[in-house]
């Protein structure tokens, strides 16, 4: 048995006023329309739901049963579509983003804060996390959408392009490179460098452009923030992009532009291929869009 919503309502409307005329009127039908409602839902049944004379309208012992079960529906019904309406309407939902410790520590948090404010009934999940970790939750569903480079295997994913990140060379202000006014990549090489791991964006893009060029490893950490204190202490140099480099403003460094062509980490707004997003998702992804030029302007 197939019954509609519609079906319901006129069936309960019609057991509130046990009156045709008016349970019609309640529902906005033509009395004929109502009439052929309720019929059509009693074919569907098998069984008369209401008994009916000159005078009155009442529900049969079936009708009974169905009435309880009906208004139950209907009110879970109701809640089903308000629930969607809030998401709709952006008063409700849910949004996961992944996205690399640079851009989740420097340029996210602010834009975060004026979704939130924007949208305070949905829900955000933030992880932080490494470029494949990053593109693995993407991948998987357990996030909407990553703020991330992209990797060689890039299946099921679409790319929007949304900053260029230039690369400099970070080191103490007194040593001999920081009094340098044109500084190479290829200058590095004599220098004890600390570096990051393999796993990270930073890592990668710099290795593709060092392209197996002699340097002088001293170090290799998991953290913008580790590497910041080895190189404060005088233990090595660094080459970060510039998204990370509100790690390094500090009174003791130098953070110096690197000469020749740009070096620099492309980074995106990466989804599944394919996928729609959620209403609350797609509103924080266009959010993030129109702000992509204040990337560079931040780093100023």
């Amino acid at each position: 048995m197939n019954l509609s919503a519609r079906q319901l309502r006129a069936f309960v409307a019609l057991a509130d006023e046990k009156h045709f005329t008016r349970a019609a009127q309640r529902c906005h039908l033509t009395q004929p329309a109502f009439s052929a409602l309720i019929r059509a839902l009693e074919e569907s049944a098998g069984v008369r739901l209401f008994d009916r004379n000159t005078r009155n309208v009442e529900l049969t012992a079936e009708g009974r049963v169905l009435d309880a079960s009906a208004r139950r529906l209907l009110g879970e019904f109701d809640v089903v579509v308000e629930d969607l309406r809030d998401h709709a309407a952006r008063r409700r939902g849910r949004v996961t983003v992944a996205a690399l410790p640079s851009l989740a520590a420097g340029w996210l948090p602010g834009l975060l804060a004026r979704f939130h404010h924007d949208y305070p009934g949905i829900t955000l999940q933030l992880r932080d996390a490494l470029l494949d970790p990053c593109l693995d939750m993407v991948q998987a569903g357990a996030a909407d959408f990553a703020v991330a480079a992209q990797r060689a295997d890039m299946s099921d994913l679409e790319s929007e392009f949304l900053h260029a990140d230039r690369f400099f060379l970070v080191c103490r202000k007194d040593h001999p490179l920081a009094d340098k006014t044109r500084i190479r990549l290829r200058d590095l090489g004599r220098w004890p460098l600390i570096q990051l791991a393999r796993g990270s964006s930073v890592r990668r893009h710099l290795d593709e452009a060092l392209g197996g060029a002699p340097t002088q490893p001293m170090l290799e950490v998991e953290h913008l923030a580790t590497v910041t204190g080895l190189v404060s202490a005088g233990l090595g140099i660094s080459v970060v992009p510039a998204m990370t480099l509100f790690h390094f403003r500090r009174d003791e460094l130098a953070i110096k532009p690197l000469a020749g062509k740009p070096l620099t980490r492309p980074l995106y707004l990466v989804r599944r291929q394919g996928r729609s997003l959620s209403v609350a998702a797609q509103t924080l992804y266009d959010l993030l869009l129109e702000h992509r030029e204040q990337i560079g302007a931040e780093q100023g």
